[in-house]
Formats: C-alpha cells, sequence, structure tokens
C-alpha cells in the first residue's frame, strides 16, 4: 500500500489543491472584481452559484465518460479543460460575461472530485480509506494556507505588471498550470491495478483480492441500484446540507475579516490562511481516528457539529478580529475534516458503475448547495447590510444535518469498518 501511496496520492494532491484553489480563488478576487464591474452582492453570489449549476448540468454526465474510457484520460482532460476556463476570466468585462464564464468554468471541472474518489476507491481498499481521503483533501486546507497568503500578495503587488489588473494575474497563476498537471495525468496515471507495471505480480494478485472482498459486502453495484437505495439518497441529502456550510465557509471567509475592520488585502489572506492550516493539520488526525474506530457515521457528524459551533462564533463575534479569528479556526477544523469523513461513506453502499455515476450524483445533489449558499447570503447580506443573519441560517442547516447522520442513516452506513 506504500507504493500506491507514493504513486497515486502526491499528483492527485497537487491536482486537487488547483482544483479547490481555482474554486476559491474568485473569494479573494472580490472586493477588485465587484468594484470594476459594479457588482452587488446578489450579483456575485449568482456569479459565484453559476459555477455550481455548470458543474452540477454536467457532473453524472463526466463521471459515466470516465467509467467508459477510463480515469487517466478523463481525469487529464478535466484538469486541461477547467485550466484553460479559468486563465480565460480575465476576458470578463461585464456582469454577463462574469456569470457565463464562472458557468463555463464549472463545466469544465465537473466530474474531477468524484471521479479522483472514485479513482481512490479502485485502489485502496476499505481499511484504508480514511486516511488516504484525508491525505486527498489536505489539499483543501494546503489551497487556503498557500493559496490565501499567495492570494493577498497578487492583490497587493501585482496591479498593473505587464499592463494587467492584480485580480487577473489571481486567475492566471490558478488555471494555466493545470494544462501542465493534465499532461502530467496522462502519463503518471494507470486505470486499473493489472495496468500497473511498476507493482510485481503477487502484489497486484493480493491487492486485488483485497479489494473484491470489500466490493462484496456492497449491496448495489449498478447506477440503477445506487438510485434506488435509501442509504444512497440520504447521503446525498446530508452531502447538500454540508455543502451549503463549505460554500459558505469559502466565499465569504475574507468577506467576514474585512467587515471586522482588516482591509489590508495581505493581512486578509494571511488570517483566511489560518482555519486552512489548523483544518489541515485535523484532517490527518481525524484519518486516522476515524480509520481506528472504524466508525465513520459518528466521525462524520462529530466534525460536522464543530462547523456548526464555528459558524456560531463568526455570527456572534463579526465585528471582533481576533475572537472572529477564533471562530474561523475552528470553524476550518470542522468544515475541513467533514468532508473527507463524509467520503468514506459512499464505498459502504455502492461499487463499480454504480460508484461512477453514484458517487457523481452524490457531489451533484450537494453541489445544489453551492448554487443555494452565495445567493442565500449574498441576498440576506444586501437585504440586512450584514451576512451575519446568513451565518445563523447555516448553523441551523449544519445541526440539522447532524441529526440526519446520527438518527436517520440506515443500517449500511451505521456499520462499522473493520
Amino acid at each position: 500500500m506504500l507504493k500506491v501511496k507514493l504513486r497515486v496520492i502526491p499528483l492527485i494532491i497537487v491536482c486537487y489543491l488547483f482544483a479547490w484553489f481555482d474554486r476559491i480563488n474568485i473569494s479573494f478576487a472580490k472586493f477588485h472584481l465587484q468594484k470594476e464591474l459594479a457588482l452587488s452582492d446578489t450579483a456575485y453570489g449568482i456569479g459565484a452559484a453559476l459555477f455550481v449549476v455548470g458543474y452540477v448540468a454536467c457532473e453524472v454526465p463526466s463521471n459515466l465518460f470516465l467509467y467508459k474510457v477510463g480515469p487517466r484520460k478523463w481525469i487529464a482532460r478535466i484538469m486541461v479543460s477547467w485550466g484553460l476556463a479559468t486563465a480565460c476570466m480575465v476576458f470578463v468585462r461585464s456582469e454577463t460575461t462574469f456569470y457565463i464564464a464562472r458557468f463555463i468554468t464549472g463545466a469544465m471541472e465537473a466530474g474531477f472530485a468524484p471521479g479522483v474518489l472514485y479513482y481512490l476507491s479502485t485502489w485502496f481498499p476499505a481499511k484504508h480509506r480514511g486516511r488516504v481521503t484525508g491525505l486527498l483533501f489536505l489539499a483543501l486546507a494546503a489551497s487556503g494556507v498557500l493559496g490565501a497568503p499567495l492570494s493577498g500578495f497578487i492583490l497587493g503587488h501585482f496591479d498593473g505588471v505587464a499592463g494587467i489588473p492584480a485580480w487577473h494575474w489571481i486567475f492566471l497563476i490558478g488555471g494555466l498550470p493545470c494544462v501542465l498537471l493534465g499532461i502530467v495525468v496522462l502519463f503518471r496515471f494507470d486505470d486499473h491495478v493489472e495496468d500497473a507495471t511498476w507493482l510485481t505480480a503477487e502484489e497486484k494478485t493480493l491487492l486485488r483480492s483485497k479489494l473484491d472482498a470489500d466490493a462484496k459486502k456492497v449491496v448495489s453495484h449498478s447506477f440503477l441500484g445506487a438510485l434506488k437505495s435509501p442509504a444512497f439518497l440520504i447521503l446525498a441529502l446530508a452531502y447538500f446540507l454540508v455543502q451549503i456550510a463549505s460554500y459558505g465557509m469559502n466565499f465569504w471567509m475574507p468577506q467576514l475579516l474585512r467587515t471586522s475592520g482588516v482591509h489590508d488585502a495581505t493581512t486578509i489572506g494571511m488570517l483566511t490562511a489560518l482555519p486552512y492550516l489548523f483544518g489541515g493539520i485535523a484532517m490527518l488526525v481525524m484519518g486516522r481516528l476515524g480509520d481506528r474506530t472504524g466508525n465513520r457515521r459518528m466521525t462524520f457528524a462529530g466534525c460536522m457539529l464543530l462547523t456548526a459551533i464555528g459558524f456560531l462564533g463568526a455570527g456572534i463575534f463579526d465585528h471582533n478580529t481576533v475572537a472572529l479569528t477564533i471562530a474561523l479556526i475552528v470553524l476550518g477544523v470542522g468544515m475541513l475534516t467533514t468532508i473527507p469523513a463524509f467520503w468514506t461513506l459512499p464505498p459502504k453502499v455502492v461499487t463499480g458503475v454504480g460508484a461512477a455515476g453514484g458517487i457523481a450524483l452524490i457531489n451533484s445533489i450537494g453541489q445544489l448547495g453551492g448554487i443555494v449558499s452565495p445567493v442565500m447570503v449574498g441576498r440576506i447580506s444586501d437585504l440586512t447590510g450584514s451576512t451575519t443573519p446568513a451565518l445563523y441560517a447555516i448553523v441551523g442547516l449544519s445541526l440539522v444535518c447532524v441529526a440526519i447522520a446520527v438518527w436517520a442513516f440506515p443500517a449500511e452506513l451505521r456499520s462499522k469498518d473493520v
């Protein structure tokens, strides 16, 4: 398994780092983008949501194509196309082109996250997935730890370089490296265990036997079977609520800090990095804890409860920078551990083509929360002049998610991994 991890995980982490940075970079460009294009908070929220609309519309077809043509070629295609789409944000000149660009970027990235999760499920047995998924989503934390200060530095020092506004540089630096990474994926990944020339025949046989043993425990192997599964549907609902919280954190955290009294872009970038830094450390700890206990359901519920506490603190201390930063750290720890904890659950329900399409559909339904969250927060902000009421709404929805995990998950999701 160490050989598999060293071969697969480092490249996936780098790719996922850019994927997540390309999602949150708009939050750092928000102030400058709104100023140049005269966008309201509602318009910004709609643009952020249209990314998710494009993503959701193409998600399931993308992952079914991935299953048909193989993860190696399809993940490479996704990376090249979304990298180019992100870089093309430099051509945005109006509210309409902003909407179009965000929709296209979302459509081009569709299938990447569930495709990678499906790919990992074909290489790692169940008892390794908590740590491996934690390592994958460590890139989420790294994108904030590295991307937030970098974005602040770019906004503070790159304005006018080569005659280009600073916020354009954020999208160029985020998008163009993805094209090169897509080419690396094409030559580095293998579609199946049997294709791995870097494993011995004995290692392939051993790994395949463990993966096949896990697959026999799963009830549904087809996409239609996944759709009929109550466990599948309740996972989709839970992930919808998770994504409302996730987008609430990622798209509005810099704005919350600015509202608390911090106006320097570099300082906002440094403070925004702290929740991701602490969250990244917590992800490693939580991944090991989840593998050790095997209780995926309660690990997920505990992380989501911490997320709710963080949002509550951010609402209470919205005008106190120090207290707000502490609340955002708690939020970061909760949110960044919730997502990898959640993605250890779907392989307990589906496998094969059911996993490829099913994981994509769970992600698509979840991403609808990414449509609701930016528009909801933006609209409430415009109506009340404050994001605090929206934060309290997210607290309530997060607690609903915790209740679903504790009391509504069916038997197959309550079973422990051994």
